[in-house]
This record gives C-alpha cells, sequence and structure tokens, in this order.
C-alpha cells in the first residue's frame, strides 16, 4: 500500500470502488478522466442490469457539476431527461397546482447504463456479480466505499465512523406506473386504516415513479404485513386507482421498508473513504439521495485534485461535504417527519394544506414559492386573510382582549443589566428602540419574583414597589410612543440555576463571592460545579406562589398588556416539569400529572389576580434533548393542561433543562414542537428558535404551523427589524406603522442596479418536489 498518494506523482494512483451505484461510477468515470494512468476497479456484487427502484430525479445544480466535470456524461443525460415544472397536490377530491418549479428525472437504470459506458470508455475495470475483497485497503491507494446503506465496508469499522442509524415510523415501497404523470404528484388517501399518500413523478415517456408510504400502525390495520409482493402492488393501485388512471403498478423486487437516517461522526478511516449513502441518507420525499452522492463524487474528485496528500484530500472533502450534507439531512427530517405526522394537518383549509406540504422542509418559504407561482400563494394569502398586497407577518392576531398589530414578537432575552432587580436607562432604551421597531409585541427578560429567585445580581425584577415603578415608566414611553405595540412581562424563579455570574463574565458560573442559597423540587445541581440546590418544602411552595401572584399584582399595576409564566430553560417551575429534575415522591412529583401540580398552582394564582382582559402564556421547554427527559409527546399534555386553566397561548421553546443535551440545532429547528402543540390541541402557539428572516415568519404564519413568532438575536441585531421587514417587501399598510420622526427612513434606501435580471429559480431535487 502506498500511504500518501502525492497528486499520483511517482506512480499511478490505485483506486478500488466499492458499489456500482451512480455514486460509485460517478466517482470512477470522473477519476479515471482527470488522470488517464489511474488503476480504478468497481466491484458490485449485483449483476449490470440490476437495479433497484425506478426514476431518479437529479437538480439543475447538481447537473451544472456535471456538465462542468463531464460534459460527455451531460450530454448522454440530457438527451434522456424528462422535465416538466408543476407539482399537484390531490387532497379530499380536490387537486392543487403549484407551477414554476422544474424539474429533470430518467431512469434508474438508464442512469447506470450511461455511467457505465462512460466508465468503460475511459478503461475503469468494472467486475460484477463480484464481492470486494476484504484486503482492498491494503492492496489500493485509496477505496472508496459506495456500497449504500447496508454498507459492510462501513460496518466493518462502525467504531471508527462511529454510526447513528435512526429507523423512522413509516412504511413505504418503491413502485412504478406504466404512464407519465405530467407533474409531481402528491396525493392523500383517508382511509378506514388511517392516512396513506402516494408521490409519484414521470421518468420516461411512458413510465413514472411511484411510492406509496403511511404509518406503520396503518400498514399493519391495512393488513400489508400479511400481503406478498403481488397482492401489496395489487392493494396499491386499488387504493390509488384514481391518481394512477385504473392502471396496473409494478414493482422490481420491490419490499415494504423503513426508512433509516445515517449519520456518521467520521467519514473517512485510513485510505477508506465513505460516499453517498453509505456516508449518509436523506429522505426520498426531498429526492436527494441519488443527488447528494454525485455531489460526493465531484467533491472528493477535486479535492483529490487539489490537495498533496490523501490524508488532506479526504480531510478537505470532508470539511467541504459536511455542512451540505447536514442541511440537506436537516431538510429531510424536517420533510420525513411532517409525512409522518400528516394526519394533524388533514383538516386545514384546502390550499393552506397544500401550501403547508410545500413548504414542510423549510427550504422553500413564502418568498421564493411567491416568485415561482404568484398565483398560487396569492390565493392562499387570500384564503388565509390577507388583505392584498399584505405579507402574513402583518396580519393581526388576537389574545382574550388584546390585539396584535402583526405576528411579530421580540423575545424575552436577559440583559443582566439591573441594579437590585430595578430596570433602569438601559432597560427603557433597550425595550423602548424595540418598541419603536415595529414588533407587535415586545417581552421583557425574565423578570424575578424574588431577591432568591434571580439568575444573576443583575437580574430584573418586581419584588419591590420601586421595581415595579421603574417598569411603569418602560410601559409608559412604549404606550406613548410605540402605539400598536403591546409589551409583556416574563415573570420567573431561577431555582437551580441562580446566583450565577452574569452571561458575558461566565455562563452558568457561580459568583466568586456574595451567592445565595438555591432551592428546586429536587437537590440536584445543574453543573459538576454548581450550587447544590435545598429541594423544597411544602412552606416554601407556597410562599413562592404567592411571590408569582404578588409580582403579578406588581405587574398589572405597571401597565403591562400580557404575561408570561416562564415554566422552561430549567428555571424553577421548568424543574417542577421535568422527570430529569423533579425526583420528588410526594404529590409534587412522579407521573406527569404530579409534576404539573406546583406550576398549575402557580399559574392558578397569577391569573387570579391578573385582570381578565389581559391574556396570559407560558413558556414551556418542549424536550429536554436529552434521554429520559420531557418528550414532545409530554409537551403536547403540558400544554393542554395549562389551556384547561386559562392560559391564551403556549410560547414553545426547548432544552436548558440538563447540562448534559443534545440539540439538535438548524434553521428553525424547534418550530416542530410549537407545529405539534397546535395541531394536536388547537391552542394558539409562538414559535421560537433560529427564525432568523421575515420569509421564515411569513412561510411559518401562512402554513399554520404557528400563530406568533419570537425572534431574539435578529432584534439585537436590528431593533427596527419589524420595519426593515416592512420595507424590504414593500408594505407600508397596516401593521407596520412608522413613528412619526421615523417616517422619512421609511423607503428602503436604493443601492446598485434595481433593474437586473431575477436569476432563473433552480432547485435541488427535493427543493423541486417543494420540501
Amino acid at each position: 500500500m502506498h500511504p500518501q498518494p502525492h497528486h499520483d506523482n511517482g506512480h499511478p494512483l490505485r483506486v478500488a470502488i466499492i458499489g456500482g451505484g451512480p455514486g460509485g461510477l460517478y466517482a470512477a468515470a470522473l477519476l479515471k478522466r482527470l488522470a488517464p494512468s489511474r488503476d480504478i476497479t468497481v466491484w458490485e456484487r449485483n449483476a449490470p442490469d440490476d437495479t433497484f427502484g425506478f426514476g431518479v430525479v437529479l437538480s439543475d445544480e447538481t447537473l451544472g457539476g456535471i456538465e462542468h466535470a463531464d460534459p460527455e456524461v451531460y450530454e448522454a443525460l440530457q438527451r434522456h431527461f424528462t422535465r416538466w415544472d408543476d407539482i399537484d397536490i390531490v387532497h379530499r377530491d380536490t387537486r392543487h397546482t403549484s407551477s414554476g418549479h422544474g424539474f429533470a428525472a430518467l431512469g434508474r437504470r438508464r442512469l447506470l447504463e450511461i455511467l457505465h459506458t462512460r466508465c468503460r470508455d475511459l478503461g475503469v475495470d468494472l467486475r460484477f456479480r463480484t464481492e470486494a475483497p476484504e484486503d482492498l485497503p491494503r492492496t489500493h491507494d485509496l477505496v472508496i466505499a459506495a456500497d449504500g446503506i447496508h454498507s459492510t465496508t462501513r460496518e466493518r469499522h462502525a467504531d471508527v465512523f462511529r454510526t447513528r442509524v435512526t429507523h423512522h415510523r413509516c412504511r413505504y415501497i418503491w413502485l412504478a406506473a406504466d404512464f407519465p404523470f405530467d407533474s409531481f404528484r402528491f396525493e392523500i388517501a383517508e382511509t378506514e386504516h388511517g392516512v396513506m399518500q402516494l408521490h409519484g413523478y414521470p421518468y420516461a415517456p411512458d413510465a413514472s415513479t411511484v411510492i406509496i408510504e403511511m404509518r406503520e400502525e396503518v400498514w399493519r390495520a391495512a393488513g400489508f404485513d400479511e400481503l406478498d409482493e403481488a397482492e401489496s402492488v395489487e392493494r396499491c393501485a386499488k387504493i390509488f386507482a384514481e391518481a394512477l388512471r385504473g392502471r396496473p403498478l409494478k414493482s422490481n423486487n420491490s419490499t415494504w421498508t423503513t426508512f433509516r437516517t445515517v449519520v456518521n461522526d467520521r467519514w473517512s478511516h485510513g485510505n477508506v473513504v465513505l460516499l453517498g449513502d453509505a456516508a449518509h441518507t436523506a429522505h426520498f420525499s426531498i429526492g436527494s439521495g441519488t443527488k447528494l452522492a454525485v455531489e460526493d463524487a465531484l467533491a472528493l474528485a477535486a479535492c483529490l485534485e487539489e490537495r498533496d496528500t490523501l490524508p488532506d484530500a479526504l480531510a478537505a472533502y470532508e470539511a467541504e461535504r459536511r455542512p451540505v450534507v447536514a442541511s440537506t439531512q436537516r431538510a429531510a427530517r424536517a420533510s420525513l417527519e411532517w409525512f409522518e405526522d400528516i394526519a394533524l394537518y388533514l383538516d386545514q383549509p384546502p390550499r393552506q394544506f397544500a401550501f403547508n406540504l410545500l413548504t414542510r422542509s423549510r427550504r422553500v418559504t413564502h418568498d421564493n414559492l411567491r416568485l415561482r407561482d404568484a398565483r398560487f400563494t396569492e390565493t392562499v394569502e387570500r384564503e388565509f386573510g390577507c388583505p392584498p398586497g399584505t405579507p402574513p407577518m402583518f396580519t393581526p392576531f388576537r389574545l382574550r382582549g388584546l390585539t396584535l398589530h402583526n405576528r411579530v414578537v421580540v423575545s424575552p432575552m436577559d440583559m443582566y443589566s439591573a441594579v437590585d432587580g430595578v430596570p433602569g436607562d438601559f432597560h427603557l432604551v433597550h425595550l423602548g428602540a424595540r418598541a419603536l421597531g415595529g414588533a407587535g409585541l415586545v417581552m421583557t427578560e425574565m423578570v424575578c419574583v424574588s431577591e432568591e429567585g434571580r439568575i444573576t445580581p443583575g437580574c430584573a425584577g418586581l419584588y419591590t414597589g420601586r421595581q415595579a415603578e421603574a417598569w411603569k415608566r418602560i410601559t409608559n414611553f412604549v404606550h406613548d410612543r410605540a402605539p400598536g405595540t403591546a409589551i409583556g412581562v416574563q415573570l420567573g424563579h431561577s431555582g437551580r440555576k441562580g446566583s450565577t455570574k452574569r452571561m458575558w463574565e461566565g455562563m452558568d458560573e457561580p459568583l466568586e463571592e456574595g451567592n445565595w442559597p438555591l432551592v428546586a423540587p429536587s437537590a440536584l445541581p445543574y453543573k459538576e460545579f454548581s450550587q447544590t440546590p435545598r429541594d423544597l418544602s411544602r412552606a416554601q411552595l407556597t410562599d413562592i406562589r404567592e411571590q408569582f401572584a404578588a409580582a403579578a399584582v406588581r405587574a398589572a399595576r405597571a401597565g403591562f398588556d400580557l404575561l408570561e409564566l416562564h415554566c422552561a430553560h430549567g428555571y424553577l417551575l421548568s424543574g417542577f416539569l421535568s422527570p430529569l429534575t423533579n425526583r420528588r415522591t410526594d404529590a409534587y412529583g412522579g407521573s406527569l400529572e404530579k409534576r404539573l401540580r406546583f406550576p398549575l398552582e402557580v399559574f392558578d394564582a397569577v391569573r387570579n389576580v391578573w385582570p381578565g382582559e389581559r391574556p396570559m402564556t407560558v413558556r414551556i421547554s418542549a424536550t429536554d434533548w436529552a434521554e429520559g427527559g420531557t418528550s414532545a409527546e409530554d409537551a403536547v399534555e403540558i400544554a393542554r393542561a395549562f389551556a384547561a386553566h386559562g392560559a391564551d397561548a403556549i410560547d414553545v421553546s426547548t432544552g436548558q433543562v440538563v447540562a448534559d443535551e443534545q440539540p439538535e440545532f438548524g434553521r428553525s429547528y424547534q418550530t416542530p414542537f410549537a407545529d405539534r402543540i397546535r395541531h394536536t390541541t388547537g391552542i394558539p402557539v409562538i414559535a421560537v428558535g433560529a427564525i432568523s428572516s421575515w420569509d421564515d415568519v411569513n412561510s411559518l404564519i401562512l402554513a399554520g404551523r404557528t400563530d406568533l413568532c419570537a425572534l431574539a438575536r435578529p432584534h439585537l441585531y436590528d431593533p427596527h427589524w419589524t420595519l426593515h421587514a416592512a420595507a424590504e417587501q414593500g408594505y407600508t399598510g397596516p401593521g407596520a406603522t412608522w413613528p412619526a420622526p421615523y417616517r422619512a427612513g421609511s423607503r428602503r434606501p436604493q443601492t446598485g442596479r434595481t433593474d437586473a435580471p431575477k436569476p432563473r429559480l433552480s432547485l435541488g431535487s427535493g427543493d423541486a418536489r417543494g420540501g
């Protein structure tokens, strides 16, 4: 073995490729084309004409990479592509069509034939019906494991690659129809056994791919677990007879399976590197499997050309591809989970349901869907209730006696800048600036109900009259100078996460001096170096409940329009809700019902003294991101419980409950939890978590995934975020009122050319499916 080939200098690079799918074959062709002296062999256990699945969708972006790297392959593909522009969504006997998407597909067998021909023409050694020898890493300079989701190469070194495989909740089967659909078609069948869905698209003048998918429990209830292949195919054809025009379906060794998401912490081991499904998988509903494999091959070939040593090349390949793949997998996961939970959305207004489906992965958004198909998007907006020309984010929303003039909330953000709990000039400027910035609701930071309930010495409070008077100065400013903007207060108690330094001095680190004793549901420190709290006695629970009520009375007198009870992020009330932080054996611990008892007692005490016409919301952590913690299902029940006691909306956050959490960060990553609560319970929700653009807000609101969107960091970056969002959308109507002194700046400054043509819209394969 030659451990560190240097651009093939000194000897021709010997490359072994395990797996003769599109990714492996394309990698072979590229590497041979770039350096004809390379000795490249592909091992494929199946015959050359064996293939599974039917059609393959490739994006314009992927095709552009192929055209640049190998024009001959590109030209061959072009001759066989089937192209179309529409997506049809058929639900409850109504078809909704969205146009302007742009698809290209061809048969998987045809794709393999093209790549076989290209490899042979270049001199690649293709060995079919042959298992790859286990000693390839010893006999070759580079081994590319493109042997799919069941990669034996990956499994052989699973401890090095640190593979994680997640099994999901739907069964699906790949089939084909003997006619071409004229669009990408999603069809929903509501059967006596549950919801089933068809995903179909053309890939040849006389053929379409058809995927039938349903939840595991639906699959079993319908009896598919007892049918053989032919019987399953026949049953599917009957269920979706109208979509199939009465035509039969055909299979190709098709079996029902569950999707598995594959993630590897490392993609290479010595001179072995993973590619395509061996390295990562993305759910078929965004159609990125072949796309990712081909793009892996392009990147790997480029890195081998650009780097001097194999380790450097493999490291560069992974560094380049991992962020792209991670983003795609997040989108695929969102799409997958949307289809798993499709039953939640069936009662949405028809066009909103279609919009929700098209934007399910968060890659297709309100703005780019509007650019592709303005008529469809405007119809959805009209059905939602948007006046002509009004973005969804600028529609009003009512909570009890309070009408918010738009759907934007300045999320609570701890400022740690109070003195003795008293908010000062900083708070006036901070909250006043954001109120002038046009948000419908501006929330305070967590305002503590007692001195002992502070997180840091800089936390604001509402446990003295002096503090209440200082808050009244701020609410008066908002009401006088930012009419239409409401201001809300978030009440909380730090629990075991108190007596720490300010965030910029050392987040969650205990004070070096001046510490105060902590209390919590159970005597569990937040971190190893944290102070251990005392578990609360019954008498202390009563005292704290009364502290919350007294703070609420002061908040009402201070003029706040809305009150939020903080039951999230591991603070005191959150500590009662999570089984990871509540180990009590009395009436306040154990089952979820018992863990809810004290937070509900506090809520009731606050609601009893809070003015009846003013709304109350509750912020919860919908998951602890830790094994054995609060689950998404628990969060639904928690929301139901608070709503039954009079909560007007649930502010749905996640995590920060235990220090060893493992969050799944990403764009709008917390919104699915709000979405589930809203559609399961009907309770209004506030979505938070990496919502960063006005396009995200419009998309989430119009799809019905949330009622309000709370943004934190964007408002730190730009206090006038909401008004700037209006200007960028050319909107000047209700819900976007500029303060009189600022109106001269209400038009967005023009920079550079404004007549430049918009780029042609192109989508990844999954994006083209509406994901």
